[in-house]
């Protein structure tokens, strides 16, 4: 096939011709200028367009370069590339899935590491403990040599990105806007980090904003990305839940940490596990077992934390802390026997070692 990303844009351009119309047009013709060059008499002959359609395009096809003209320019100055549906470097597995993006702009690169992908996602506004175990999940997975998808959320979604980013991994934030588009704003910061070591990707055109719609659509290159999804926290109507139906229709596996029966966030996750639509997962090692004959290829066992020594201050706030509640300072100083100052200056000592994390609040828990 000969194909021309200029004449991909512009048939996207033209009402009525969606996704599955281009590949019957593309499919058919073999070359997209011949899309551009033949008759209304031919153009029928493909399937699902009538005369209405064939003449619409033979109207249009020279009133849409200067879109694609733009398209192509504004690319070329965020560094991006356009890849078409069929292009070698187009991801295989977003390929087999029902309705793939035509067209998908790209910041970074894809390489083949990134067939081995697992979409973290859910809520935008997590409680600490969606936090913690989205950073052990994230952190553990990407240390197996696993890509994290994520959507460039706040929440979940950015904790899942810059978790894979600590841990020297890849990432790949999928978008609901243009890829010079970034939203939330505040992750400005590490968009440069992910184009080092993945890839920003979106099937919306330069400059789209993020609109509501756009969102849906996009979870569903979020799924079709990866192997598996894993849903952190989120409510029965949070967007997680609807990348967690696209991701069993594409037939992919579907995770879900477990929540407090009490708390909304945990009401979506609690949910898919109940009706048997995600599998709970307590640990990295849930994940990997369902899915390690796919990721074999790549798989490496997660490094063995040195030992690092603690003083005998340090051995008893270690005792009373947990790795999933945060416990506050002046606690943590009541069940260890220390000052309130004193416990303060052995957590810090902790933090260096990497040992214990600290919350807003003067809150703490240890890390897993």
């Amino acid at each position: 096939m000969n194909i021309d990303v200029r004449h991909i844009l512009q048939l996207t351009t033209i009402p009525g011709v969606g996704p599955g119309r281009i590949k019957n047009l593309v499919n058919y013709f073999k070359e997209t200028e011949l899309i551009f060059k033949v008759s209304i008499s031919e153009l029928v002959k493909v399937e699902g367009i009538d005369k209405g359609l064939a003449k619409r395009i033979i109207e249009m096809r020279n009133q849409n370069l200067k879109f694609a003209d733009e398209q192509l320019l504004k690319a070329e100055k965020v560094k991006a590339r356009i890849l078409t549906l069929w292009d070698s470097e187009y991801p295989d597995l977003l390929r087999k899935i029902y309705d793939p993006p035509i067209v998908l702009f790209i910041r970074g690169n894809l390489v083949e590491q990134d067939r081995y992908s697992i979409a973290i996602v859910g809520t935008r506004t997590p409680t600490n403990y969606g936090k913690i175990m989205c950073e052990k999940f994230a952190m553990g997975l990407s240390k197996m040599n696993l890509t994290i998808v994520s959507g460039f959320a706040r929440g979940i979604d950015t904790i899942a990105h810059v978790s894979a980013l600590k841990s020297g991994g890849r990432t790949i934030a999928v978008l609901g806007s243009g890829v010079d588009y970034i939203y939330p704003p505040e992750n400005r910061k590490i968009v440069d980090s992910v184009i080092s070591n993945g890839a920003i990707v979106s099937e919306f055109p330069m400059g789209a904003k993020p609109d509501a719609m756009n969102f849906p659509k996009r979870n569903r290159i979020i799924s079709g990305m990866s192997i598996g999804v894993l849903i952190v926290e989120t409510s029965r109507t949070g967007g997680a839940m609807i990348t967690a139906e696209f991701a069993n229709d594409q037939n992919r596996d579907v995770f879900a940490i477990p929540g407090n029966v009490d708390n909304v966030k945990s009401q979506g996750t609690n949910f898919l596990i109940k009706h048997n639509r995600a599998k709970l997962v307590e640990d990295v090692n849930d994940i990997v077992e369902e899915i390690r004959s796919f990721i074999q290829p790549i798989l490496k066992s997660e490094p063995s934390k040195p030992k690092v020594e603690v003083n005998v201050f340090e051995a008893k706030i270690l005792e009373v802390l947990s790795t999933t509640e945060p416990m506050h300072v002046d606690k943590i100083a009541e069940l260890s026997g220390l000052s309130i100052t004193d416990a303060l200056v052995h957590l810090l000592s902790l933090e260096f070692k990497d040992l214990v994390h600290q919350l807003p609040g003067k809150l703490f828990v240890k890390k897993f």
